[in-house]
Protein backbone atom coordinates (compact mmCIF):
# COMPACT_ATOMS: atom_id res chain seq x y z
CA UNK A 1 0.00 0.00 0.00
CA UNK A 2 1.22 3.50 -0.88
CA UNK A 3 1.79 5.56 2.27
CA UNK A 4 1.35 9.34 2.00
CA UNK A 5 2.44 11.81 4.65
CA UNK A 6 0.21 14.88 4.57
CA UNK A 7 2.34 17.44 6.43
CA UNK A 8 0.11 20.48 5.88
CA UNK A 9 -3.63 21.11 5.68
CA UNK A 10 -5.14 20.24 2.30
CA UNK A 11 -8.75 20.29 1.15
CA UNK A 12 -10.96 17.45 2.37
CA UNK A 13 -11.84 16.52 -1.25
CA UNK A 14 -8.15 15.85 -1.90
CA UNK A 15 -7.91 13.65 1.21
CA UNK A 16 -10.99 11.72 0.07
CA UNK A 17 -9.37 11.12 -3.30
CA UNK A 18 -6.30 9.60 -1.61
CA UNK A 19 -8.51 7.34 0.51
CA UNK A 20 -10.56 6.21 -2.49
CA UNK A 21 -7.34 5.39 -4.34
CA UNK A 22 -6.50 3.02 -1.45
CA UNK A 23 -3.56 5.01 -0.11
CA UNK A 24 -2.66 5.03 3.56
CA UNK A 25 -2.64 8.58 4.96
CA UNK A 26 -0.48 9.84 7.82
CA UNK A 27 -1.51 13.35 8.82
CA UNK A 28 0.56 15.70 10.94
CA UNK A 29 0.27 19.45 10.46
CA UNK A 30 3.54 21.39 9.99
CA UNK A 31 5.96 19.05 11.83
CA UNK A 32 9.41 20.37 12.82
CA UNK A 33 12.44 19.22 10.82
CA UNK A 34 13.39 16.63 13.46
CA UNK A 35 9.84 15.30 13.63
CA UNK A 36 9.63 15.22 9.82
CA UNK A 37 12.80 13.12 9.72
CA UNK A 38 11.06 10.57 11.99
CA UNK A 39 7.83 10.58 10.01
CA UNK A 40 9.34 10.36 6.52
CA UNK A 41 11.40 7.21 6.95
CA UNK A 42 8.79 4.80 5.59
CA UNK A 43 6.48 6.95 3.44
CA UNK A 44 6.21 6.86 -0.34
CA UNK A 45 5.01 10.44 -0.82
CA UNK A 46 4.75 13.67 1.13
CA UNK A 47 2.42 16.63 0.61
CA UNK A 48 3.41 20.08 1.90
CA UNK A 49 2.36 23.68 1.36
CA UNK A 50 4.70 26.64 1.97
CA UNK A 51 5.58 24.75 5.16
CA UNK A 52 7.20 22.55 6.35
CA UNK A 53 10.63 22.74 4.72
CA UNK A 54 11.72 19.54 2.99
CA UNK A 55 15.45 19.92 3.55
CA UNK A 56 18.37 17.76 2.47
CA UNK A 57 18.40 16.20 5.96
CA UNK A 58 14.75 15.23 5.58
CA UNK A 59 15.25 13.84 2.06
CA UNK A 60 18.32 11.84 3.06
CA UNK A 61 16.36 10.29 5.95
CA UNK A 62 13.63 9.09 3.58
CA UNK A 63 14.14 5.44 2.72
CA UNK A 64 11.16 4.89 0.38
CA UNK A 65 10.22 8.41 -0.73
CA UNK A 66 9.34 8.70 -4.41
CA UNK A 67 7.26 11.91 -4.54
CA UNK A 68 7.31 15.34 -2.90
CA UNK A 69 4.16 17.34 -3.71
CA UNK A 70 3.66 21.02 -2.99
CA UNK A 71 -0.01 22.03 -2.85
CA UNK A 72 0.75 25.43 -4.32
CA UNK A 73 3.16 27.15 -6.69
CA UNK A 74 6.56 27.95 -5.17
CA UNK A 75 9.11 25.22 -4.52
CA UNK A 76 11.53 27.26 -2.41
CA UNK A 77 10.81 25.18 0.72
CA UNK A 78 11.99 22.01 -1.04
CA UNK A 79 15.65 21.11 -1.63
CA UNK A 80 15.27 20.33 -5.32
CA UNK A 81 18.91 19.34 -5.77
CA UNK A 82 18.72 16.73 -3.00
CA UNK A 83 15.45 15.40 -4.43
CA UNK A 84 16.96 15.08 -7.92
CA UNK A 85 20.02 13.26 -6.55
CA UNK A 86 17.73 10.61 -5.05
CA UNK A 87 15.49 10.41 -8.12
CA UNK A 88 12.47 11.79 -6.24
CA UNK A 89 9.75 13.41 -8.33
CA UNK A 90 8.61 16.89 -7.28
CA UNK A 91 5.09 18.02 -8.18
CA UNK A 92 3.27 21.29 -7.57
CA UNK A 93 0.00 22.97 -8.56
CA UNK A 94 1.10 25.98 -10.61
CA UNK A 95 -2.32 27.11 -11.84
CA UNK A 96 -4.35 26.55 -8.66
CA UNK A 97 -3.82 29.91 -6.89
CA UNK A 98 -3.72 32.16 -9.97
CA UNK A 99 -7.09 33.88 -9.55
CA UNK A 100 -6.84 34.14 -5.76
CA UNK A 101 -3.41 35.78 -5.80
CA UNK A 102 -4.41 38.08 -8.66
CA UNK A 103 -7.49 39.25 -6.77
CA UNK A 104 -5.45 39.91 -3.62
CA UNK A 105 -2.94 41.97 -5.63
CA UNK A 106 -5.80 44.13 -6.93
CA UNK A 107 -7.24 44.33 -3.41
CA UNK A 108 -3.93 45.59 -2.05
CA UNK A 109 -3.74 48.20 -4.82
CA UNK A 110 -7.15 49.52 -3.82
CA UNK A 111 -6.33 49.35 -0.11
CA UNK A 112 -3.18 51.43 -0.57
CA UNK A 113 -4.45 53.88 -3.19
CA UNK A 114 -7.70 54.56 -1.30
CA UNK A 115 -6.08 54.30 2.20
CA UNK A 116 -8.69 51.73 3.22
CA UNK A 117 -6.68 50.08 6.01
CA UNK A 118 -5.59 53.46 7.39
CA UNK A 119 -9.19 54.73 7.33
CA UNK A 120 -10.39 51.60 9.13
CA UNK A 121 -7.75 52.03 11.87
CA UNK A 122 -8.74 55.67 12.38
CA UNK A 123 -12.45 54.84 12.54
CA UNK A 124 -11.77 52.27 15.27
CA UNK A 125 -9.80 54.93 17.16
CA UNK A 126 -12.83 57.23 16.96
CA UNK A 127 -11.13 59.56 14.45
CA UNK A 128 -13.10 60.83 11.42
CA UNK A 129 -10.01 61.12 9.17
CA UNK A 130 -11.77 62.15 5.97
CA UNK A 131 -9.26 64.83 4.96
CA UNK A 132 -6.29 62.54 5.58
CA UNK A 133 -7.82 59.86 3.37
CA UNK A 134 -7.62 61.68 0.05
CA UNK A 135 -6.75 58.88 -2.37
CA UNK A 136 -6.27 58.12 -6.06
CA UNK A 137 -8.24 56.17 -8.66
CA UNK A 138 -6.68 53.23 -10.46
CA UNK A 139 -8.39 54.17 -13.72
CA UNK A 140 -5.92 55.47 -16.29
CA UNK A 141 -2.88 54.71 -14.15
CA UNK A 142 0.11 52.77 -15.49
CA UNK A 143 0.48 49.26 -14.06
CA UNK A 144 4.01 47.86 -14.21
CA UNK A 145 3.96 44.05 -13.99
CA UNK A 146 7.23 42.34 -13.07
CA UNK A 147 6.74 38.78 -14.33
CA UNK A 148 3.98 38.32 -16.91
CA UNK A 149 3.29 34.65 -16.27
CA UNK A 150 0.00 33.12 -15.10
CA UNK A 151 -0.52 35.40 -12.13
CA UNK A 152 1.04 38.53 -13.61
CA UNK A 153 -1.13 38.33 -16.71
CA UNK A 154 -4.23 37.61 -14.57
CA UNK A 155 -3.56 40.79 -12.57
CA UNK A 156 -2.99 42.75 -15.78
CA UNK A 157 -6.24 41.42 -17.22
CA UNK A 158 -8.30 42.55 -14.19
CA UNK A 159 -6.51 45.92 -14.13
CA UNK A 160 -6.99 46.54 -17.86
CA UNK A 161 -10.55 45.35 -18.31
CA UNK A 162 -11.84 46.29 -14.86
CA UNK A 163 -10.08 49.59 -14.21
CA UNK A 164 -8.88 50.84 -17.56
CA UNK A 165 -5.24 50.76 -16.45
CA UNK A 166 -2.39 50.96 -18.97
CA UNK A 167 -0.16 47.88 -18.91
CA UNK A 168 3.60 47.73 -19.18
CA UNK A 169 5.59 44.69 -18.14
CA UNK A 170 9.07 43.26 -17.67
CA UNK A 171 9.86 39.59 -18.14
CA UNK A 172 12.82 37.54 -19.32
CA UNK A 173 10.48 36.22 -22.02
CA UNK A 174 7.88 38.24 -23.87
CA UNK A 175 4.34 37.10 -23.22
CA UNK A 176 2.28 35.69 -26.11
CA UNK A 177 1.30 38.19 -28.78
CA UNK A 178 -2.40 37.56 -28.23
CA UNK A 179 -2.07 38.66 -24.58
CA UNK A 180 -0.09 41.75 -25.58
CA UNK A 181 -2.78 42.59 -28.11
CA UNK A 182 -5.70 41.96 -25.72
CA UNK A 183 -4.20 44.12 -22.97
CA UNK A 184 -2.35 46.60 -25.20
CA UNK A 185 0.62 45.58 -23.05
CA UNK A 186 4.10 46.88 -23.78
CA UNK A 187 7.28 44.99 -22.83
CA UNK A 188 9.90 47.35 -21.34
CA UNK A 189 13.21 47.10 -19.53
CA UNK A 190 13.18 47.07 -15.73
CA UNK A 191 14.40 50.64 -15.26
CA UNK A 192 11.72 51.97 -17.62
CA UNK A 193 9.05 50.04 -15.74
CA UNK A 194 10.06 51.55 -12.39
CA UNK A 195 10.21 55.05 -13.87
CA UNK A 196 6.87 54.95 -15.69
CA UNK A 197 4.57 52.83 -13.50
CA UNK A 198 2.11 54.27 -11.01
CA UNK A 199 1.71 50.80 -9.53
CA UNK A 200 4.48 48.18 -9.61
CA UNK A 201 3.28 44.63 -8.92
CA UNK A 202 5.67 41.68 -8.48
CA UNK A 203 4.97 38.19 -9.85
CA UNK A 204 8.30 36.36 -10.14
CA UNK A 205 9.66 33.36 -8.20
CA UNK A 206 12.47 33.77 -5.67
CA UNK A 207 15.62 32.48 -7.39
CA UNK A 208 19.19 33.80 -7.21
CA UNK A 209 18.54 36.13 -10.17
CA UNK A 210 15.50 37.74 -8.48
CA UNK A 211 16.87 38.05 -4.94
CA UNK A 212 16.52 41.77 -4.03
CA UNK A 213 15.53 42.54 -7.62
CA UNK A 214 13.66 45.48 -6.08
CA UNK A 215 16.43 47.33 -4.28
CA UNK A 216 17.31 50.89 -3.32
CA UNK A 217 18.43 51.73 -6.86
CA UNK A 218 15.12 50.60 -8.37
CA UNK A 219 12.95 52.17 -5.64
CA UNK A 220 14.64 55.54 -6.19
CA UNK A 221 13.53 55.38 -9.85
CA UNK A 222 9.85 55.27 -8.89
CA UNK A 223 7.53 58.26 -8.87
CA UNK A 224 6.84 59.74 -5.44
CA UNK A 225 3.15 59.05 -6.08
CA UNK A 226 3.74 55.39 -7.06
CA UNK A 227 3.07 52.29 -4.96
CA UNK A 228 4.63 48.81 -4.77
CA UNK A 229 2.64 45.57 -4.47
CA UNK A 230 4.27 42.24 -3.58
CA UNK A 231 2.28 39.00 -3.51
CA UNK A 232 5.15 36.86 -4.86
CA UNK A 233 8.05 36.22 -2.45
CA UNK A 234 9.44 38.51 0.24
CA UNK A 235 13.06 38.05 -0.80
CA UNK A 236 12.45 39.68 -4.20
CA UNK A 237 12.33 43.00 -2.33
CA UNK A 238 15.15 44.44 -0.21
CA UNK A 239 13.13 45.11 2.94
CA UNK A 240 15.61 47.56 4.43
CA UNK A 241 15.54 49.66 1.25
CA UNK A 242 11.72 49.51 1.12
CA UNK A 243 11.36 50.70 4.72
CA UNK A 244 13.67 53.59 3.89
CA UNK A 245 11.67 54.42 0.75
CA UNK A 246 8.38 54.42 2.67
CA UNK A 247 9.75 56.46 5.57
CA UNK A 248 11.47 59.05 3.41
CA UNK A 249 8.70 59.36 0.81
CA UNK A 250 10.52 58.09 -2.27
CA UNK A 251 7.27 56.23 -2.97
CA UNK A 252 3.72 56.79 -1.73
CA UNK A 253 3.01 53.36 -0.27
CA UNK A 254 3.15 49.59 -0.49
CA UNK A 255 0.89 46.57 -0.18
CA UNK A 256 2.72 43.44 1.00
CA UNK A 257 1.53 39.88 1.44
CA UNK A 258 5.00 38.30 1.64
CA UNK A 259 8.11 39.08 3.66
CA UNK A 260 11.77 38.14 3.92
CA UNK A 261 11.06 36.94 7.45
CA UNK A 262 7.80 35.08 8.02
CA UNK A 263 5.93 35.37 10.30
CA UNK A 264 6.69 39.11 10.35
CA UNK A 265 7.91 40.04 13.87
CA UNK A 266 5.40 42.24 15.78
CA UNK A 267 7.98 45.00 16.24
CA UNK A 268 9.14 45.02 12.60
CA UNK A 269 9.64 48.53 11.15
CA UNK A 270 6.99 47.84 8.48
CA UNK A 271 4.33 47.51 11.19
CA UNK A 272 5.01 51.07 12.35
CA UNK A 273 4.35 52.71 8.96
CA UNK A 274 0.95 54.16 8.04
CA UNK A 275 1.55 54.01 4.26
CA UNK A 276 1.87 50.23 4.02
CA UNK A 277 -0.84 47.56 4.04
CA UNK A 278 0.28 44.18 5.40
CA UNK A 279 -1.37 40.75 5.04
CA UNK A 280 0.02 37.42 6.39
CA UNK A 281 0.86 35.56 3.14
CA UNK A 282 -2.79 34.92 2.26
CA UNK A 283 -2.55 35.16 -1.54
CA UNK A 284 -3.52 31.54 -2.16
CA UNK A 285 -5.52 31.27 1.06
CA UNK A 286 -9.00 30.93 -0.38
CA UNK A 287 -11.33 27.94 -0.24
CA UNK A 288 -11.32 27.74 -4.03
CA UNK A 289 -7.52 27.90 -4.46
CA UNK A 290 -6.89 25.34 -1.70
CA UNK A 291 -9.40 22.96 -3.23
CA UNK A 292 -7.80 23.29 -6.67
CA UNK A 293 -4.25 22.91 -5.27
CA UNK A 294 -5.07 19.85 -3.19
CA UNK A 295 -6.92 18.10 -6.00
CA UNK A 296 -4.23 18.94 -8.59
CA UNK A 297 -1.32 17.49 -6.59
CA UNK A 298 -3.30 14.45 -5.44
CA UNK A 299 -4.27 13.67 -9.05
CA UNK A 300 -0.56 13.81 -9.95
CA UNK A 301 0.39 11.52 -7.04
CA UNK A 302 -2.31 8.95 -7.93
CA UNK A 303 -1.33 8.99 -11.61
CA UNK A 304 2.37 8.56 -10.72
CA UNK A 305 1.84 5.48 -8.54
CA UNK A 306 -0.69 3.96 -10.95
CA UNK A 307 1.77 4.19 -13.84
CA UNK A 308 4.90 3.16 -11.92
Amino acid sequence: MVKVLVAAPIHEKALEMLKKAGFEIVYEEYPSEDRLIELIKDVDAIIVRSKPRVTRRVIEAAEKLKVIARAGVGLDNIDLEAAEEKGIKVFNAPSAPTQSVAELAIGLMLAVMRKIAYADRKMREGVWAKKQCLGHELRGKVLGVIGMGRIGSAVARIAYHGFGMKIIYYDVRKCPKEIEKELEAKCVDLDTLFKEADVVTIHVPLVPATKHLVNEEKLRLMKKTAILINTARGGVVDTEALVKALREGWIAGAGLDVFEEEPLPPDHPLTKLENVVLTPHIGANTVEAQERAGIEVVEKIIEFFKSS
